[in-house]
C-alpha cells in the first residue's frame, strides 16, 4: 500500500486511519504563530459514515486505502439498499441506503453517479453539488401571499418535498442544492 502526506490530503482522498477507511471530508491548514504547523481534518467513516474532526502534524504520513470510483447508473431503490449497474461491464452492486445520507431523497432513477468502491463493495456516493428535478404536485399559493420571501410546499419526481417560491408550477423542472436539500434555481 501506498502512503500519502499529509500535505497531500485533500476532499475525496481516502485513508486508512485507525484500521479502517475514511474519506476527507474537509481539510484546513493551521501555522499558529508559536509552535509548528497541523492540518485539522474532518474525515468520514466509509463502514459506519460517521464524521469525526482529528488533528495531524504537518508531514505526518497515513496509508492511502485502495478506493475506486467508478461511473455507475443507478437502478432502483431495495429495501435499505440502492442498486447500481456498471453499463460497461452489467457490474451490480449494492449501497446501504444510509451510505448516501440525505441524498437518496433526490437520486433519480437511470442517473449515472460516481460510486467510491472498495475491495469490490459500494461504501459511498460522491453527490453533486445541485439536482435537476422536475415538480409533480404542487400546492396553491395563497392569493394575495406576495410578501417577499413567500414559499408553498412542492413533490419532486423522486417524491422529496420542499419548499419553493409561489412562481414555481407542476411541470416545471427546478434545481435543488444536495447539500441543504434546498431549491436554487427553476431550470
Amino acid at each position: 500500500m501506498s502512503t500519502i502526506s499529509t500535505s497531500e490530503l485533500k476532499k475525496g482522498v481516502c485513508v486508512i486511519f485507525r484500521d479502517t477507511p475514511h474519506i476527507v471530508v474537509d481539510k484546513t491548514f493551521v501555522s499558529p504563530g508559536k509552535g509548528s504547523a497541523f492540518y485539522r481534518t474532518r474525515l468520514k467513516n466509509l463502514k459506519t459514515n460517521n464524521v469525526i474532526e482529528f488533528t495531524f502534524k504537518s508531514g505526518e504520513k497515513l496509508e492511502e486505502a485502495p478506493l475506486e470510483v467508478k461511473e455507475m447508473q443507478y437502478l432502483y431503490k431495495d429495501g435499505e439498499n440502492l442498486t447500481f449497474i456498471n453499463p460497461q461491464t452489467y457490474e451490480q452492486l449494492a449501497l446501504p441506503k444510509e451510505m448516501a445520507g440525505s441524498f437518496w431523497a433526490l437520486m433519480k432513477e437511470g442517473e449515472i453517479y460516481q460510486v467510491y468502491v472498495l475491495e469490490n463493495q459500494a461504501v459511498a456516493i460522491r453527490p453533486p453539488l445541485k439536482v435537476r428535478l422536475k415538480v409533480t404536485a404542487s400546492e396553491a399559493g395563497a392569493k394575495g401571499n406576495t410578501v417577499t420571501g413567500a414559499t408553498k410546499e412542492v413533490e419532486v419526481e423522486t417524491g422529496y418535498h420542499l419548499q419553493v417560491p409561489l412562481f414555481i408550477k407542476e411541470g416545471n423542472t427546478i434545481s435543488i442544492n444536495v447539500e441543504t436539500g434546498q431549491y436554487t434555481e427553476r431550470v
